[in-house]
């Protein structure tokens, strides 16, 4: 066990320190801050005055009263409690107002909202909104909407409803969709239909489904270039004379998924750092994205089948390193779990619309593809409790399988030299070494 410590020990080490592992962390989490920050640095470049209120747009516009001033009043009273889009009005008598011209040629403001007499009879006065842009702001013409509801709530009701009743006539409904199956809409119960996915999980299911590709691959393919360039400079032989070939395999492996996971915490807390900045609060408002509605189950399973997915690819990872005698080779060595991998990857991105085909079912419980498939059904609600279990069962009895074929061809294809064995060869090898 001690040597075991000291092959896990001297490889997390090794492979943290080297240059290729920190500057790629560190492009990877620039990558991560400027896609996540792209909304505000498109306000900056455009010149908004997005930095100064908060990450929110601040808009100015004209405001003419006419006759209507209690609408008005109660307009600018609702803007001011939205946060969404500050709006700060400026007054002009009318639209043809001189001041009113010059502001907008200057670009002082954005347009203007003149309350204008209805034909005929009526109380409440008609809305005209004038943008100076080509397609007025769908913002603008919703916070337009809403405040000036509640303002006709309020004329209409007089004092018969209380300021608090007003604001619950007014509020908007929220309605959360999702897609339902045949199978569910005549399911019976009905429960399935009713369950909502909020649109954060189906942001969380994509960022740890590429996060799972990205870092496995990474990891992966630093255990079989470590097998390789120690068997290639000839270092295994001195090394297996003092450490069992099962001790340095696992010792790799284990190693090389402390540097992942230390990877993994590096973009978490990028990720998080970045979502705490205050432009990005709001624009996750715009979005809709809710930290209530995320679904924790899939964080905590994400985590299990992350480390467990890592495993299996990467005894497969070592085994075929073991084999290979030439750096220049290993690429063409681990295509075959590179596509693999990318099979899973693929399922699971292109049918996040679809999580309930066939196709989706199987794959998530054949152990290649289920720390990503799974993932997606866990994310979208579409598993349950027993239907993981069994995928991680299954997902647990491919690592001892395959673990304990990796042990056996890595004992075996260490110390072969020369173009890569067959697997006629390795068979032939293993019988010969009694492995």
């Amino acid at each position: 066990m001690n040597k075991m410590g000291t092959v896990i020990g001297f490889t997390f080490r090794q492979k943290a320190r080297t240059k290729s592992f920190i500057w790629t962390t560190i492009i990877l989490a620039l990558l991560i801050t400027i896609a996540m920050n792209i909304p505000y640095l498109i306000s900056i470049f455009k010149g908004d005055t997005a930095g100064e209120t908060g990450g929110k747009e601040q808009v100015q516009l004209g405001l003419i009263v006419n006759d209507y001033t209690t609408v008005a009043d109660e307009l600018e009273q609702y803007s001011l409690t939205q946060s969404v889009t500050p709006v700060e009005w400026v007054h002009y008598p009318s639209a043809g107002d001189d001041k009113l011209r010059t502001a907008i040629a200057e670009d002082q403001v954005q347009g203007y909202v003149e309350l204008v007499r209805p034909e005929g009879e009526g109380a409440f006065p008609q809305v005209r909104y004038a943008s100076v842009d080509d397609e007025p702001s769908e913002e603008i013409v919703s916070l337009l909407q809403s405040g000036l509801q509640k303002a006709k709530t309020k004329a209409v009701a007089g004092d018969a409803l209380s300021a608090n009743q007003i604001a619950q006539i007014t509020e908007r409904v929220a309605i959360d969709s999702r897609e339902v199956s045949k199978d569910e809409a005549g399911g019976g119960n009905g429960t399935a239909a009713e369950e909502q996915v909020g649109d954060i999980n189906y942001a969380i299911i994509y960022v740890l489904m590429i996060l799972f590709f990205t870092s496995a691959m990474m990891t992966g393919n630093m255990i079989a270039a470590e097998v390789t360039a120690e068997k290639s400079s000839r270092v295994m032989e001195i090394l297996i004379t003092s450490v069992s070939p099962l001790t340095q395999m696992f010792g790799k492996i284990i190693g090389i998924f402390y540097v992942g996971m230390l990877q993994i915490v590096v973009f978490a807390l990028v990720v998080g750092g970045n979502l705490l900045l205050p432009h990005n609060e709001a624009i996750l408002g715009q979005f809709d994205l809710r930290l209530a509605d995320l679904n924790y189950a899939v964080l905590i399973y994400g985590l299990l089948f992350y480390i467990l997915g890592y495993f299996l690819y990467g005894v497969l990872f070592a085994a075929v390193g073991s084999i290979v005698s030439r750096t220049e080779d290993l690429g063409q060595a681990v295509m075959p779990i590179t596509m693999l991998s990318l099979v899973a990857f693929y399922i699971g991105i292109f049918n996040i619309a679809a999580s309930d085909n066939m196709l989706v079912k199987v794959a998530s419980y054949i152990p290649f593809t289920s720390p990503t498939v799974m993932l997606l059904r866990i994310g979208l609600d579409r598993a349950a409790a027993w239907e993981i279990w069994i995928s991680l069962a299954l997902l647990v009895a491919a690592i001892l399988f395959f673990g304990w074929l990796a042990s056996k061809i890595y004992r075996t294809g260490v110390l072969m030299y020369g173009k890569r064995p067959t697997i006629k060869e390795l068979r032939k090898a293993m019988k010969a070494y009694k492995i």
